[in-house]
């Protein structure tokens, strides 16, 4: 199961954080800046899977990918395949690249809520929902043109403290 994802840039900024299970926020801080120290202090040619249980815990292992700025970030338990999540933030980051049309850090400040529709379209409550980009698009346009639809609806409504449109 996955216990976490994150999205952290060079300079220890969260981008984007997602827990599937229950911290307190204090802990949820402590680890984003432990996964943080971690990942930049790793050499470049080094595999990019942690399994460290004294900092994570005995079925804690941390599998990351390094991206321009970005560090894509999942903390799992040890029955998460190494290689299946280093495939689930491709899938990740080839969606974002789609639906932002070559992705950089300022999508993901600018317009979190699409990264994480995108990322709650492929991962619910710790597991792996969808891995196939285009299903996860599909998903993602219908909820675009829900959203655009509610938003015309309700501005053609007519405003009941004024009487007008």
């Amino acid at each position: 199961m996955i216990k976490a994802f994150l999205v952290v840039n060079n300079h220890a900024m969260v981008r984007l954080c997602r827990f599937y299970e229950q911290l307190p926020t204090e802990k949820q801080t402590e680890l984003c800046q432990t996964v943080y120290k971690i990942v930049t202090a790793r050499p470049d040619h080094l595999c990019s899977f942690v399994d460290d249980e004294k900092t994570f815990g005995p079925d804690t292992k941390l599998v990351y990918r390094h991206f321009a700025t970005l560090y894509f970030c999942i903390l799992s338990d040890r029955s998460e395949s190494e290689l299946a999540m280093m495939d689930l933030i491709q899938v990740y980051v080839e969606t974002l690249d789609r639906v932002f049309e070559n992705v950089c850090e300022l999508d993901l400040i600018f317009n979190s809520p699409k990264a994480y529709t995108v990322l709650d379209e492929t991962i619910v409550g710790g597991l792996v929902l969808e891995i196939n980009s285009q299903k996860i698009l599909n998903v993602y346009d219908e909820l675009m043109k829900l959203e655009k639809a509610h938003s015309s609806m309700l501005d053609n409504m007519p405003n009941i403290y004024t009487g007008s449109k």
